[in-house]
């Protein structure tokens, strides 16, 4: 089962992140979300957490700027301690940050995520009963920075001009 939703994952990060033209993802900077802040940005690139268990509700999204940082924080914070498995795909160029949540739904009475510096929409997609897809769709090209915190469960993706 867990082979089926890897593929779908895979299968639906495809047919959104990639228009007319191929891409080849094995030039594709590739790495494994931390549980700190490494202040590494980066315009492109493949991120994930590797294999977690249990199932999460994503609770909220919230967002903040604040200028003298340079970056605007997008928290997406879970109903658990741990965050759930995530992949996900950065591309600057398309303007576009996609998540893909396993084993995780949204809760029905998520709010709006309102006015933000870079973020100009936020598209949500439950593939299933446990798996949620999110599309960060942004003003303009920009470097993101991605990382959790435990206790309680959030990613966190730092976003930069």
């Amino acid at each position: 089962m867990n082979f089926r939703m890897i593929t779908l994952a895979l299968f639906f990060i495809v047919i959104n992140c990639f228009e007319l033209k191929a891409q080849n993802i094995f030039e594709q900077r590739i790495w494994e979300v931390g549980g700190r802040k490494k202040s590494v940005f980066l315009d492109q690139g493949i991120f994930h957490t590797g294999k977690r268990e249990g199932k999460s509700v994503l609770s909220a999204v919230r967002h903040s700027y604040v200028t003298r940082n340079g970056f605007e924080r997008v928290v997406f914070d879970f109903n658990t301690n741990e965050i759930p498995q995530v992949y996900g795909h950065a591309n600057s160029k398309e303007k576009k940050v996609y998540v893909d949540f396993f084993n995780t739904r949204a809760n029905p009475s998520l709010s709006s995520f309102g006015n933000s510096k870079f973020v100009k929409q936020l598209n949500f997609f439950p593939i299933d009963e446990n798996m949620l897809s999110v599309e960060l769709d942004l003003k303009e090209e920009v470097l993101v920075d991605v990382f959790y915190l435990k206790n309680p469960g959030r990613l966190v993706i730092d976003i930069k001009k």
